[in-house]
């Protein structure tokens, strides 16, 4: 958000500000992970491919006195720096619940049923093609939204859409995510050590309990977090990416002070600062620093936690995390490879699945909803409108990556996989921007 207001800006923040303001555009993230995706798929198919494999297997270890953690460079992005990605999802999925569009059923209602659709359709359409095949686990693939890419889309489309698609592509995808969550706890969890699990659930209730009593420091919540939940759930067998979700649940999302109060208390410092004696030099008096301290505590109360968390992690996630991601997971060596690979049941499964599961599912839910009186379309929108959400919705890409590596445990497998996330999720971007920018009035 551009805030019109006087300041002095240093000639740095002059040299900063256009690429700030580059960071800020919701596409940019997109672009940036979609580049990275390019990079890996060139390097992966260069004379310098051994150096890719080597570089993602290469350990890192972490030791505090006798404990250790050795893990491959891989290892650490998907379950160490992808957990505060599903620690976002966590913090988004709350903040929908208890204040956006997932906070009342008349608004609910239509994301929700269009999310169901979307992914019971496409699971159907994956076990239809794989049914008693070794590759039967993956049905979870084409069920997910790559709630970033589907939005970074979206946006390039400025004001040829109306604000309340992109509210309902965002629930929908929020709800998706949701899914896809429960689907790793209890569908892509291998063995479980209950001892370590019981620390998990030890240090959620620390976390809750902070939360109870008032704990605001964001400190407190990420030394218990990492230090306690996320290495419990990482020992424990559950994937520790679910830790980033249970351990966003318990961030404070109450406000200390409501906005009247925080009004007042600002005017009344306002007055102050300007009743308060002023120095003839650049720096400002004692008195002058108290008033500027408290109003820092004033803003701070009137902010919830969570979504100060939410928007200090969003860029790091966004620009770091998910490039990362792609960069160290759609790395894939295509010599030799032609059209059988496409025809292949996986492949068939993944690709119809995400591109007519995804639209069938959220398009007939949508209007069964409708026509039943339940919902009504988001204000503004039409129905071509819902038909390029839907097929936006088709970009799995980040999740359904994510959920492959779960699912499998055959390369060839996990390797047709990704072809067809790649593939499928490009085709499915591709048909929904181009019916929402020439059939959207």
């Amino acid at each position: 958000m551009n805030v019109k207001i006087k300041r002095r800006y240093t000639p740095i923040e002059r040299l900063l500000n256009p690429l700030n303001r580059l960071f800020q555009n919701q596409s940019t993230s997109a672009i940036i992970t979609f580049l990275a995706v390019v990079v890996a798929m060139i390097w992966a198919n260069s004379d310098w491919s051994e150096s890719y494999s080597h570089l993602w297997h290469t350990p890192l270890a972490f030791t505090i006195g006798s404990f250790t953690i050795s893990e491959s460079l891989h290892t650490w992005i998907n379950d160490g720096l992808m957990a505060i990605f599903f620690f976002i999802v966590g913090l988004e999925i709350k903040r929908e619940l208890f204040g956006g569009e997932l906070s009342s059923p008349r608004k609910a209602i239509l994301p929700i049923s269009a999310a169901f659709g979307g992914m019971v359709i496409p699971a159907l359409v994956y076990v239809f093609f794989n049914q008693d095949t070794p590759a039967e686990n993956g049905w979870g693939i084409p069920m997910a939204t790559d709630i970033a890419f589907s939005l970074g889309i979206l946006s390039l489309l400025g004001k040829r859409v109306p604000i309340s698609l992109k509210i309902f592509l965002t629930a929908l995808a929020i709800v998706d995510d949701l899914g896809a969550v429960l689907i790793i706890a209890f569908f892509y969890t291998s063995d479980i050590y209950v001892y370590d699990l019981m620390w998990g659930f030890v240090f959620l209730m620390v976390l809750m309990l902070g939360n109870f009593v008032g704990i605001r420091n964001q400190l407190f919540y990420m030394v218990v977090s990492i230090g306690g939940l996320w290495l419990a759930f990482f020992f424990s067998g559950v994937h520790p990416t679910i830790a980033g979700v249970l351990a966003a649940f318990a961030i404070p999302g109450r406000v200390k002070i409501n906005e009247k109060v925080f009004l007042d208390n600002m005017a009344t410092l306002t007055t102050m600062f300007k009743k308060a004696n002023p120095n003839d030099n650049k720096f400002v008096t004692n008195e002058q620093m108290e008033i500027l301290e408290t109003i820092n505590e004033v803003s701070t109360d009137a902010a919830t936690p969570l979504q100060k968390v939410e928007h200090s992690l969003s860029g790091f996630v966004s620009f770091i995390v998910l490039p990362l991601f792609a960069l160290a997971n759609t790395g894939i060596s295509i010599h030799g490879e032609g059209l059988s690979v496409l025809l292949h049941p996986v492949s068939l499964g993944i690709g119809l699945g995400l591109i007519l599961g995804k639209f069938i599912g959220i398009v007939g839910l949508s209007k069964l909803m409708v026509a039943l009186g339940l919902a009504e379309l988001p204000d503004k929108s039409t129905w071509h409108h819902i038909y390029g959400v839907a097929f936006l919705a088709g970009v799995g890409f980040t999740m359904s990556l994510f959920i492959s590596d779960l699912a499998f445990t055959d390369d060839h497998i996990i390797h047709l996989s990704k072809i067809s996330i790649l593939v499928s999720s490009a085709l499915a971007g591709v048909i929904g921007y181009l019916i929402l920018r020439y059939k959207s009035k």
